[in-house]
């Protein structure tokens, strides 16, 4: 494993929720990060950021890591579970909320409710 593959795979063992994207949680750099990260913030997940955009080393070794091509990417639990438009359907269906209730991870139910309702 390269430097920053290990690097990678320690954060994603360390942290219960992790999202990998452009720019940070508080300001995302893209619209693709902003829809993720302000699901999660929606729902008051506690997550970490990675800013994907600090370091090309970091931004190409974590799509050799996901064999997934593109970014942001959202890990649970060490487990990568995709990115914006796999979330946006997790969201809409419940499955994220399934996928959270099954690992332990706390969120704000009635939030992912209001998502929800405002796109049905």
């Amino acid at each position: 494993m390269s430097d920053a593959q290990t690097q990678i795979d320690e954060t994603v063992k360390a942290n219960d929720v992790v999202l990998f994207m452009k720019g940070t949680k508080s300001m995302p750099q893209c619209g693709f990060s902003s829809r993720v990260a302000g699901v999660l913030n929606y729902m008051a997940v506690d997550f970490a950021d990675v800013n994907v955009l600090e370091s090309d080393t970091l931004r190409q070794g974590i799509k050799d890591y996901s064999d997934w091509p593109t970014i942001p990417q959202l890990y649970v639990k060490g487990e990568f579970v995709g990115g914006c438009d796999i979330i946006t359907e997790m969201t809409l269906s419940g499955e994220l909320d399934q996928l959270f209730e099954t690992n332990g991870v706390t969120y704000d139910k009635e939030a992912a409710d209001k998502i929800r309702e405002a796109n049905a």
